[in-house]
């Protein structure tokens, strides 16, 4: 069956408008933690949501936000992003992604920099046309000259 790059495929094979779609979400995430602003953010998670850090369960979106991230985001000067790869697959109605990335933080207090690489697995699920995410776990470990 042959359709065009905006078209879906019927057996929930994904277009590349999907795709895009879904990296926008993605971005927009990291775009608020860079930012150090939990602003809109709320928007791209499900009420329901899971999210998981580093194998610890966090529980919804809200409650990772309101104690863990935010208070977390107001102790940093800096938080940017590097090297950010975004893997997609889109099994309409659900996107299945990974990010790796490398993230370097610089706190208010010392000026100490935190240098980590990291990786973020997340289940995205479509309704009436907007993505939001799911699940995601990320992890993170330590830059070191032996990776």
């Amino acid at each position: 069956m042959a359709c065009s790059t905006n078209e879906k495929v019927e057996s929930g094979v994904i277009s590349t408008q999907e795709e895009a779609d879904v990296r926008s979400v993605l971005l927009s995430y990291k775009n608020g933690i860079e930012q150090l602003s939990s602003e809109g953010m709320a928007e791209l998670f499900y009420d329901d949501s899971k999210i998981y850090e580093s194998g610890g369960d966090e529980g919804t979106f809200e409650h990772y936000m309101n104690h863990h991230l935010a208070p977390e985001l107001e102790l940093f000067e800096s938080f940017k992003f590097e090297n950010h790869h975004i893997e997609v697959k889109v099994d309409l109605p659900y996107a299945f992604t990974t990010e790796t990335y490398s993230f370097r933080i610089v706190l208010k207090e010392n000026s100490k920099v935190i240098e980590r690489y990291g990786v973020a697995t997340s289940v995205l699920k479509t309704e009436k046309g907007k993505w939001k995410i799911l699940k995601t776990h990320s992890s993170s470990r330590e830059i070191s000259d032996n990776h």
